[in-house]
């Protein structure tokens, strides 16, 4: 049982400064490229600041003066000089932007996986794949193209503003006036824009999460899709997400457009202020040609950063949109963590003491262990189980019984609410999360296999294994024969998901690779219940032959590949009903034995139909 997935909801109308310094500290291992990033954009700014400003002592000074002399060839070598060093300059911004912007997305990205890795089962047990698959491409991709690029644009934009700023307060500063009198006019129109802007751009990525996940349902249950005629449906829910996301997007981009043309407009009206102001200068003899011609150019090239500044925040909120999801799940903690004291002796998933790791010997107790998912809805309440080294537990019951839950808590993939779980007399929690499950082998009802090799997959369990190691295992299982059969052996591809093989061979190979690992304790989670009764008579001598002298927890749909178990609970509602062997269940003639009657029956009746 899981919970539905509510995805957090962020309500800050204007760039969050601390998310930002927050992604800016994740750049710390890009110091030296954003430090070269930062001197390469000034030395941009200052010579788009300084070619203006070489116009105008070209005009005013050589043509008014008619100079042609030493000065002007020195003037134009300066001028050529400054050509080929911009063209240089912006050449090494490109490849050093280019540099951060696929660093910093393999760096995040590979954090992202880590913290993956380190989360709970119950993370992936309510979080969407599609959410999870738009954090670690599209939004970590877009943040990095921000951060490498439009930052840094940016940057280049401010610089430029201020070196303008600058100069033409010092050249004339009513000329100046006329430029900077409409900055507080933009500032307040990107507050309004940005506001709204952000809020659409959250609800774009939201959506987009949704289609994410609708795509990845949309293929991994194709079958099931055109089993059960489900196209139309299917295409309706997905057409009306995608509307969503058109409308927002569309809106968004509609206030991206109005806002430029504003900026440009009032662009526009400084600059013809200048002019009409400069002009009436120029006539006057008190104001030269070229400074003209200067602020002109300045009141370009003052609102050019301006424009791009407006479509900057624009993205920056977009961005934000993202990074704020990303930072979601770098935040995200693991509900299972290991007590510092126990980190200390064994160390981490990640980096394992496995020399103080104690061996198992395989014997578990459930003392007075109670659970739930959801608080006021228990799953287990007051559950006592002990199991000796060695011995087989088969758990039966309706689905959502707790049978599931059980062997979930002893793999530690949740922890009790209340009550112990010991495993050779010690509380497991008094352990490390990789002692525990070193030591399990766990065969799944839908085995997963990875993309690769057979042999591959298999060594999963045991990453030092031999091939003699992993041939053993496979002769064990009896799965060696029908992998000896296929076109390259060991050496075959599964596929996707392992979607090359049947979900009998798959279900071999994933026993094969719990085997490899020698574990002490094993869990089968109805590993019969999927496959054809050829495979399923093949992998119930595999269990009866590889669990002896395993501790093993079996759960049974099929009750005929239980009655060898040495203990036998029959579970309702959380509470164990009845419990012992199957001639000692049956003999009571309870519930299990009204369950394996009428199981026994319905598979006679199907045999009498199938030879009929």
């Amino acid at each position: 049982m899981t919970s539905q997935f509510q995805e957090q909801e962020y309500n800050t109308n204007s760039l969050d400064t601390s998310l930002w310094r927050r992604i800016l500290g994740m750049m710390k291992s890009q110091k030296k490229n954003l430090y070269m990033l930062f001197f390469l954009n000034f030395f941009i700014a200052i010579l788009d600041v300084g070619f203006p400003f070489m116009n105008k002592i070209a005009i005013d000074y050589f043509v008014g003066n008619g100079i042609i002399d030493y000065k002007l060839t020195i003037f134009i070598v300066i001028f050529i000089v400054g050509i080929i060093a911009q063209a240089a300059i912006v050449y090494l911004f490109f490849l050093q932007a280019g540099k951060i912007e696929m660093n910093f997305a393999y760096e995040v990205r590979e954090k992202a996986f880590h913290k993956l890795q380190s989360l709970s089962f119950s993370y992936f047990d309510k979080t969407p794949i599609g959410w999870l698959m738009a954090r670690m491409t599209s939004d970590i991709g877009r943040l990095a193209e921000i951060l490498s690029w439009s930052l840094m644009d940016l940057v280049w934009g401010f610089s430029v503003m201020v070196g303008v700023t600058i100069v033409m307060l010092i050249v004339n500063w009513k000329l100046a006036l006329l430029v900077l009198i409409v900055v507080p006019i933009l500032a307040y129109l990107s507050v309004w824009f940005q506001i709204r802007i952000l809020k659409n751009y959250r609800s774009v990525r939201k959506i987009n999460s949704r289609i994410t996940s609708g795509f990845n349902e949309g293929i991994t249950g194709a079958k099931t899709t055109k089993t059960l005629v489900l196209e139309e449906k299917n295409f309706r829910e997905f057409e009306e997400e995608t509307q969503n996301m058109r409308r927002s997007s569309i809106k968004a981009a509609t206030l991206s457009a109005l806002f430029m043309p504003l900026v440009m407009g009032l662009g526009s009206i400084s600059t013809a202020a200048i002019l009409w102001y400069g002009g009436y200068e120029v006539l006057l003899g008190t104001l030269q040609f070229g400074t003209l011609m200067m602020f002109t150019q300045y009141a370009t090239q003052f609102f050019e950063p301006l424009r791009q500044i407006a479509r900057l925040i624009a993205e920056l909120q977009m961005a934000q949109a993202s990074a704020e999801r990303v930072l979601s799940l770098l935040d995200s903690q693991p509900d299972i963590v290991d007590k510092p004291e126990v980190i200390e002796k064994y160390g981490t998933l990640f980096d394992p003491k496995t020399e103080n790791y104690e061996p198992i010997k395989g014997n578990v107790e459930f003392r007075n262990v109670s659970f739930h998912y959801l608080p006021g809805e228990p799953v287990l309440k007051n559950f006592n189980l002990t199991v000796k080294e060695g011995q087989t537990v088969a758990l039966v019951g309706e689905t959502g019984s707790g049978k599931s839950t059980i062997v979930n808590l002893l793999c530690r993939f949740y922890e009790p609410v209340e009550g112990q779980i010991l495993i050779d007399g010690v509380e497991y929690r008094d352990r490390s999360l990789g002692w525990l499950r070193s030591r399990l082998g766990y065969v799944l009802q839908s085995p997963h296999l990875f993309s690769g090799t057979i042999k591959e997959n298999i060594r999963f369990g045991r990453l030092d294994a031999t091939d003699e190691e992993i041939i053993d295992a496979c002769q064990l299982v009896n799965a060696h024969e029908f992998i000896t059969k296929l076109e390259n052996g060991y050496e075959t591809e599964v596929g996707e998901g392992g979607g090359k093989l049947s979900t009998g061979q798959k279900q071999l190979i994933s026993f094969a690779r719990a085997v490899l690992v020698n574990p002490r304790i094993f869990v089968l989670d109805e590993a019969t219940s999927s496959i054809d009764t050829e495979t399923e008579q093949i992998i119930q001598h595999t269990i009866d032959h590889v669990l002896t002298h395993h501790t093993s927890f079996i759960i049974a749909h099929r009750l005929s590949t239980i009655v060898n178990a040495d203990i036998i609970l029959v579970i309702k509602k959380g509470i164990v009903v009845e419990s012992g062997t199957h001639s000692e269940l049956m003999a009571k003639k309870g519930y299990y034995y009204r369950l394996y009657t009428n199981q026994f029956n319905e598979d006679l009746e199907n045999k009498l139909l199938h030879k009929g």
